[in-house]
């Protein structure tokens, strides 16, 4: 009799659970929708560390300039010493925000992590990362070699997790940040020409979804990631895209870019597509049958057609 009784109250207790996920569920759909009427408020950087890999040209260079522009100390860090260096001198000029250089190889472990003891030291505990860094070869995979391929995920891939292990436990001392990880849309959906660059922007991807639930389950809850799945900009990665309809999708500028990113920071969404009703389309066709969705992508004609480093 009593075995029965807990079998019961065991049964009960399940019940419960699924309505309150059922109940739970329906809120959040309707969440959803209201914040795609009404977005979340933007919150403040004014005193935050940001952190930007690859500011010395394209998609970083213009987050920085951005982030500098709403009062947050921006460290920006590239591999190439001079670009770099222009880009803080062009903040420090016309921003009352600072702004600080760096050097580094960020496909390295040790540089990194000579990187993050020089910026403790010297500006303090970055409460926002973003990795940018990033490189597209665009080819065949078989004309890929091993070293490009290692090459491309050193610096797309593994340069994300050495970030991670450097910042990422002082924003844990802190039990707050914001982590920021440059995907693409190539991240999303895979494009002839760019296998291995696909494989590893679906990488970050992953990583970052595994991040949000690692930090959740530990009790970080504060520290916040999101994913960016830019489509085709025109920084010069993409020198040859195919697009059917420039009208409809035409190639989006750095500076457009950075700014839908600092949005997608402020009001901590998870992911975000630029532009933003791509990730929709994406769900939606992630429904239909698979001959279907890929019918619809030869219709579009996105991609790129393949040329020499």
């Amino acid at each position: 009799m009593a075995d029965q009784m807990d079998n019961l109250k065991d049964i009960m207790a399940l019940l419960v659970e699924i309505l309150v996920l059922i109940i739970k569920s329906f809120f959040y759909m309707v969440e959803s929708v209201y914040r795609r009427i009404n977005p979340q408020p933007e919150k403040s950087i004014t005193d935050d560390i940001v952190l930007i890999t690859g500011t010395g040209h394209g998609i970083g260079k213009a987050l920085a300039l951005q982030f500098a522009e709403l009062s947050a100390k921006v460290v920006c860090v590239d591999i190439n010493e001079q670009s770099n260096l222009e880009t803080v001198k062009e903040i420090n000029a016309k921003s009352k925000a600072k702004a600080y250089a760096y050097r580094c190889d960020v496909s390295s472990l040790e540089n990194v992590r000579e990187l993050g003891d020089k910026v403790k030291s010297e500006v303090g505990t970055v409460t926002i990362l973003v990795n940018n860094a990033g490189i597209m070869p665009c080819k065949p995979l078989e004309a890929h070699n091993e070293a490009t391929i290692r090459k491309l995920f050193d610096i797309n891939v593994f340069a994300h997790f050495w970030m991670l292990d450097t910042f990422l436990p002082g924003m844990k001392a802190l039990k707050k940040g914001h982590v920021v990880s440059l995907s693409s849309m190539a991240g999303i959906i895979g494009l002839q020409n760019l296998v291995p660059y696909c494989a590893s922007k679906f990488a970050v991807r992953g990583l970052n979804e595994a991040m949000v639930d690692e930090c959740q389950e530990n009790g970080f809850k504060d520290i916040k990631f999101t994913c960016i799945y830019p489509y085709m900009v025109d920084t010069g990665l993409c020198q040859k895209p195919k697009i059917r309809f420039p009208s409809l999708l035409p190639l989006v500028t750095p500076e457009s870019t950075a700014k839908e990113i600092i949005s997608a920071v402020r009001r901590d969404y998870l992911e975000t597509t630029i532009p933003s009703s791509l990730l929709l389309i994406n769900n939606i066709f992630r429904c239909v049958p698979v001959k279907m969705a890929f019918d619809f992508k030869e219709f579009m004609g996105g991609g790129v057609d393949a040329h020499e480093d």
